[in-house]
């Protein structure tokens, strides 16, 4: 195992605190930072039912809070009680299809509650660095397929992305607040379509897939041409963790880009790999009825040269893998009955 990896981090007093830790990515990344013996404490909205937090009994595993980012009391209450030196901050509203139905929620977790964790860990003596988890939908995107770099325009038009580059204006003004008052450092981390085990959200690709083929039902999904920068879910993970450990150094870039090199894989392409991959999969229909809330981008890929040069960072499974990786964790789960947190360690050691 590659300890070595974790090494800026278990040197610091205070453990890592991780904002939805109770999410698909959160959950991931507290059984990684685990396996690399760095100290994690979580603060979250209780688990959703047959997420992977729930379906593998994270409930009590690492010392944690049930709470709401937008209550600042409890978030602030909380930084005094564990004194972090470190926060990554992931909890938001993360779909794009229910900040449609639900825009202010989303504004207020995604904007305001930003802001209530950047303004916690800037009242708190022991936090020396803050990575805020944003999306490679943050940027002004024209469909030309042309691979995103961190300097590029920042735009958003549906809500969940408008929401997105709000989270990138607090990053960008906690970023001068510490410049000129001191403070700790901030950056903002953007990543790719992560894939991988675990993941049950509603109006996710992999996830609906898996849901046809466990219940046999015929699926019908949407924007078969549509590319997306598809990765597995270990490898921003590591990226998040090289990048603390990079500003925690003395380092200056204070954005990242975490996604696949090569040309994005369209959905059809993806569904093609997860068919293949699952013992007994069932009809994939595309429906050609758009509502304009399912015009998504058709083309999007980001440029992770910064990360690869700076951080050393580089995709350990390609898109295919990752695909093949996310449907054989699924049949170990569901048609093996093999206990999911043991899939997702051997996964973890893999990498490693």
């Amino acid at each position: 195992m590659d300890l070595a990896l974790g090494k800026g981090l278990r040197g610091l007093p205070g453990p890592i605190l991780l904002t939805g830790h109770t999410g698909f990515k959160g959950a991931w990344l507290t059984f990684l930072l685990e396996q690399l013996q760095v100290p994690v404490v979580g603060l979250s909205l209780k688990p959703e039912t047959n997420s992977l937090f729930d379906r593998t009994k994270r409930t009590g595993a690492i010392p944690e809070i049930f709470a709401d980012i937008c209550n600042f009391k409890a978030v602030e209450k909380f930084f005094e009680e564990v004194k972090p030196s470190a926060v990554i901050h992931m909890a938001a509203q993360p779909l794009v299809l229910e900040s449609y139905k639900y825009p202010r929620l989303t504004f207020e977790t995604n904007v305001m509650g930003t802001v209530n964790v950047l303004s916690a860990a800037f009242s708190s003596n022991s936090v020396k660095v803050v990575g805020v988890i944003t999306t490679d939908k943050v940027y002004r995107n024209d469909n030309s397929g042309r691979p995103f770099i961190e300097s590029d325009p920042l735009a958003g038009k549906d809500p969940y992305s408008a929401s997105k580059v709000g989270t990138e204006a607090v990053v960008a003004a906690w970023q001068q607040i510490s410049k000129v008052t001191g403070g700790p450092k901030v950056i903002a981390l953007r990543a790719g379509n992560v894939i991988g085990g675990g993941d049950w959200a509603q109006d996710r690709l992999l996830p609906d897939l898996i849901r046809g083929f466990d219940s046999r039902q015929k699926i019908i999904l949407r924007n078969p041409e549509s590319t997306r920068p598809w990765q597995h879910v270990l490898d921003p993970l590591l990226g998040y963790i090289l990048a603390l450990e990079y500003s925690l150094s003395g380092g200056e870039e204070y954005a990242f880009n975490f996604g696949p090199s090569n040309e994005s894989l369209t959905v059809q392409e993806v569904v093609n790999i997860a068919i293949n991959s699952w013992p007994n999969p069932v009809e994939v229909l595309f429906s050609s009825e758009m509502t304009e809330a399912s015009r998504e981008a058709t083309a999007l890929r980001l440029d992770p040269g910064l990360a690869s040069r700076v951080l050393g960072w580089s995709m350990k499974w390609s898109q295919s893998e990752a695909v093949s990786s996310t449907i054989n964790w699924w049949d170990s789960v569901l048609n093996k009955g093999i206990d999911p947190r043991q899939v997702c360690m051997a996964e973890i050691e893999k990498i490693l």
